[in-house]
């Protein structure tokens, strides 16, 4: 897996289930997961990994994928969305709950969210990635588009106007707790993903070195407000019970 603050956080997590359990894979769920671009390298790291999804186009990329992987065996790729997923996935059978580029989507963000919260186990997490509002807002504006920019700042769900825009709604990092915790999630932190990968040139990049960057963005990603401007937003939670 790679070393971005995400992915570190959820080697620890992965790491804390797999000491729960004494030494037997840990459990993931991946709703949304499509195509297996967490699911994979949760897969090769040694987890027992099961992928809700609408999308059979992408399940069928995800068990391609599997399969180049070796570890078909260690992943199950079922058909469905979170109205759904009490009949995929029984409740508290997860050791990790992923909802990555989910919530943007979803018709009903409570309902989504408290489907999460009820496939985790005891001691479990659910791990939410969405689009931040202002990285829209800022992305726009060095664009040279600054009425879109305007548009998302002011719209209550943070999308463009008109049809083109098919993300349903983007969040702040204020709002994304507050939604997992209505949904009865403590929240343990809230951070970043992509700060500046994603906001300069990979030329101007060039010649400085991979670590440096990934160390940059690693202390970005916690560090307000530098965390409130990344591409996406990374929420862990755990259910309160």
């Amino acid at each position: 897996m790679r070393s971005d603050a995400v992915h570190r956080v959820l080697e620890e997590e992965i790491a804390e289930a797999r000491a729960r359990r004494d030494g037997r894979p840990p459990r993931v769920l991946d709703v949304g997961g499509g195509s297996g671009v967490w699911a994979v390298p949760m897969a090769s790291a040694g987890c027992e990994v099961t992928v809700v999804d609408p999308s059979p186009n992408a399940l069928a990329t995800l068990q391609r994928r599997a399969a180049d992987a070796g570890v078909a065996q260690l992943i199950t790729a079922l058909q469905g969305d979170t109205e759904a997923l009490h009949a995929f996935a029984p409740p508290g059978g997860a050791d990790l709950v992923l909802g990555h580029g989910l919530l943007e989507y979803v018709d009903d963000v409570a309902t989504s969210l408290v489907s999460l919260a009820a496939a985790t186990a005891d001691g479990g997490a659910v791990s939410v990635l969405v689009s931040n509002r202002y990285a829209a807002v800022l992305a726009s504006a060095l664009a040279g588009r600054p009425a879109d920019a305007l548009r998302v700042l002011r719209d209550p769900a943070g999308r463009y106007d008109g049809a083109g825009d098919t993300v349903l709604r983007r969040f702040d990092g204020a709002e994304l707790a507050d939604r997992m915790r209505e949904a009865g999630l403590s929240v343990d932190l809230v951070q970043g993903q992509g700060v500046f990968t994603d906001l300069v040139p990979g030329s101007v990049l060039e010649g400085h070195g991979a670590e440096p960057l990934a160390e940059l963005e690693r202390a970005a990603a916690v560090t307000p407000p530098l965390r409130d401007i990344a591409s996406r937003l990374h929420a862990l939670g755990r259910p309160v019970r």
